[in-house]
């Protein structure tokens, strides 16, 4: 089996090894070359505290569980220099200001009908677990099993690992595809053609344009989010510590500047700072209005960030569905071609587990993952800005 992979991010870099372990014969195909955006430009979380009980909150706890392997093996197998992918199972704590703290405790209880460990804190345990938090925070959830690894550190050392095992890279921007109408069998590119039994779609927030250039119809629309990154410093955030707000800012259909706080340390002491939300096309002018917003909330969850100094912001792309789920399986009108896109801000965390359904989907490997509420044929996909 010959398989293009359309995509270096961590969702195609995911699925080239998942089918290069398999057996096929793998082609990434990439503009920029590997993590040249998306996956380069974001947080790298590994979150089943964001998800409401449902498809993507079962595909998380998968997924979940799988990074806690696939990390350990990505780095042990590391070769000449290559970075580690950071992988920390730090746990995150989801706060509620006064006036939130029943919201956040009903979602909770509705996590945990689901199977994600999530445990009430109270005062003493919150102090204790993050002693520079707020004290104007009433409520607070923890979930031990939310993770982080730095992103493009992460789909290197995937792709390296296809590489590997026979997969090439080849860097080059898809213009069309080989092949009749309804069956692609192949890519051209501006360096030349590339046959493949099947094509798989990896291209994240240009995946509609991708899918149009192959003859196909996809709606994946981008979403821009800003990042803060501080200079480096002592540790004073312990776990992924976000507002309860996050969560209706991740499901939120709305185009408009949306804020929420999620703050976070790295091993190399910065710390990190989100997120916004806002759909503008790929306009790459963010100004500093979703910076502001982002560092005047910040500032209300973890006081001693108002004397903080700012290293740098930041900002990416994200491929967000109308109806809020990854979009991963057979094109309805194209045979040979296979989606694998959608996830928004939940991509890193949801790699792994994307990856064994496209491997199902291309090679009818095994899984015990349910394909269907994520297949390009369902009617969210058909709603209309």
């Amino acid at each position: 089996m010959r398989v293009v992979v359309i995509g270096a991010g961590i969702i195609g870099a995911a699925c080239a090894l998942a089918l290069v372990e398999r057996g096929a014969e793998v082609v990434v195909v990439d503009r920029l070359g590997v993590a040249g955006e998306t996956s380069s430009r974001c947080e790298g979380n590994l979150l089943v505290s964001d998800k409401a009980p449902g498809p993507e909150a079962a595909l998380a706890i998968a997924s979940n569980a799988m990074w806690r392997t696939l990390a350990g093996r990505l780095d042990a197998d590391r070769r000449d220099g290559q970075p580690a992918t950071e992988f920390e199972a730090k746990g995150g704590i989801v706060v509620a200001f006064p006036g939130g703290e029943a919201a956040l405790e009903r979602f909770a209880a509705a996590q945990r009908a689901t199977g994600i460990r999530a445990e009430t804190l109270d005062a003493a345990a919150l102090a204790s677990a993050e002693p520079h938090l707020s004290p104007e925070v009433a409520h607070a959830v923890r979930y031990p099993d939310d993770a982080q690894v730095q992103p493009s550190n992460a789909t290197q050392a995937l792709l390296a690992a296809a590489m590997r095992h026979g997969a090439r890279l080849v860097v080059a921007e898809v213009t069309g595809p080989i092949g009749g109408p309804g069956r692609i069998a192949g890519v051209r590119t501006a360096t030349g053609a590339i046959p493949a039994d099947v094509v798989v779609n990896c291209a994240g927030p240009w995946s509609a344009e991708v899918a149009s250039r192959l003859g196909a119809r996809l709606d994946i629309r981008p979403r821009r989010g800003v990042i803060l990154v501080t200079t480096p410093m002592p540790q004073r955030v312990f776990h992924k510590v976000y507002d309860s707000d996050y969560v209706g800012a991740v499901g939120s259909g709305d185009a408009a500047l949306q804020t929420s706080i999620v703050v976070e340390s790295t091993p190399g002491g910065t710390v990190l700072i989100g997120s916004s939300r806002e759909r503008v096309g790929f306009d790459d002018r963010p100004g500093v209005a979703p910076a502001g917003a982002i560092a005047a909330k910040a500032v209300r969850l973890f006081p001693f960030l108002e004397r903080t100094i700012l290293l740098r912001s930041y900002f990416g792309f994200r491929p967000y569905a109308p109806d809020h789920l990854p979009v991963i399986g057979p094109d309805p009108e194209i045979a040979g071609l296979v989606h694998a896109t959608g996830h928004e801000g939940a991509g890193i965390g949801l790699a792994p587990a994307t990856a064994e359904l496209v491997a199902h989907a291309v090679l009818d490997a095994p899984t015990d993952l349910d394909p269907t509420p994520f297949l390009p044929t369902r009617d969210g996909l058909r709603e209309t800005a």
